[in-house]
């Protein structure tokens, strides 16, 4: 006949003795120190730190441009073949990043986000699309983010060129940008360029 499961758990835990119970420290009840309140603003400190825009990008001197101005920008020791390349949209885009409907601040963060990790992939050609800015009753001089583009990219240090996109592309709406190669491209190219050399 089956036993009863309580019967059975009190027969193997017959020779078992409770542990001894350590004291416990009663909670602290009242105001707190001058010592425990500077590690109270000491640990608020810590979990509400501001924390540090390395955005470079700044927004003043900011001019509207008219939706058909064609961007264009060249770093000195930027070559004029690669240039024209870049220009003419024979340079196919990376990877792409679309502004519109973004706020000029929104847009700020995006762009030196994009930029920067386009900058840590080895992204060589990217693509940025900022609009004409035509939603609005005033049309003229009313493209905005395009000024923002403008004004931006040339602070940008991976930024060695851009210029306004083939219409393929988006025309004036958008802009070819042409980044810094990274140290690994670098070492690629010498390496294919140099072989067979001694």
């Amino acid at each position: 006949m089956p036993e009863d499961e309580d019967d059975i758990f009190q027969q193997e835990m017959s020779g078992v003795k409770p542990l001894a119970r350590t004291r416990r420290v009663p909670l602290r009840t009242g105001k707190l120190s001058s010592k425990d309140s500077s590690l109270e603003a000491r640990r608020n400190a810590a979990v509400n730190m501001p924390e540090v825009d390395k955005n470079i990008l700044r927004e003043d001197g900011l001019v509207p441009l008219d939706s058909w101005f064609v961007l264009d920008y060249k770093r000195p020791g930027i070559q004029i073949g690669v240039f024209r390349k870049l220009k003419q949209g024979r340079y196919e885009p990376d990877a792409h990043l679309d502004l519109h409907r973004m706020s000029v601040d929104i847009a700020r963060k995006e762009l030196f986000n994009f930029v920067e990790e386009a900058q840590s992939l080895g992204l060589r050609t990217v693509l940025l699309i900022h609009g004409k800015g035509e939603s609005k009753a005033d049309r003229e001089k009313s493209s905005i983010l395009k000024a923002c583009v403008n004004h931006w990219l040339p602070q940008l240090a991976p930024v060695q060129a851009f210029h306004s996109s083939q219409p393929r592309h988006g025309g004036t709406g958008a802009v070819y940008v042409l980044l810094q190669k990274s140290e690994e491209m670098k070492r690629k190219n010498r390496l294919h360029f140099n072989k067979g050399r001694e």
